[in-house]
């Protein structure tokens, strides 16, 4: 399965073409192929939260449409005693590598992983870290990589 992040989430949203390379994809109407192929696509209700809670912050009406359409037509993974258990032991781990990781993205990766999760697609590179604990196998986008090379300028 395929867990999607928040920030590959609205980095799609923003930069669409660009985040298609994390499903090997370039054009934007294979994606609905690409998502119906691999129906093992998901997301978690932490990133519903964060998605929902900066849509209602700025009041902005058509990001709200397209990710509402987004989450009732998508997988979202609850956060439950065994993902809490998992987060925990994720957590656990980075701190004793002596990593410092947003929670919120811990609470992802371990939803992901107590729901089977092999990978998840994100444009944040703090999944890097949470990976080498994990085991999940972060799918990159393309505009991560123009992100990456821009800021190395």
């Amino acid at each position: 399965m395929i867990v999607l992040d928040t920030a590959y989430l609205i980095d799609f949203f923003i930069g669409t073409k660009e985040t298609l390379g994390a499903f090997e994809i370039t054009e934007i109407d294979d994606l609905d192929i690409a998502l119906d192929f691999d129906s093992d696509i998901a997301t978690t209700v932490i990133t519903f939260h964060e998605i929902m809670s900066g849509v209602k912050h700025k009041k902005v009406k058509k990001e709200e449409r397209f990710f509402r359409r987004f989450f009732s037509e998508t997988p979202v993974l609850n956060f439950d005693f065994k993902a809490a258990e998992k987060s925990s032991e994720i957590m656990a781990d980075l701190l004793t590598m002596g990593k410092s990781v947003n929670a919120l993205d811990v609470l992802i990766a371990g939803i992901a992983v107590a729901n089977g999760a092999d990978k998840i697609a994100s444009t944040d590179k703090r999944f890097d870290e949470i990976s080498k604990v994990t085991g999940l196998k972060i799918l990159k986008s393309n505009f991560q990589e123009k992100k990456d090379s821009a800021s190395s300028v």
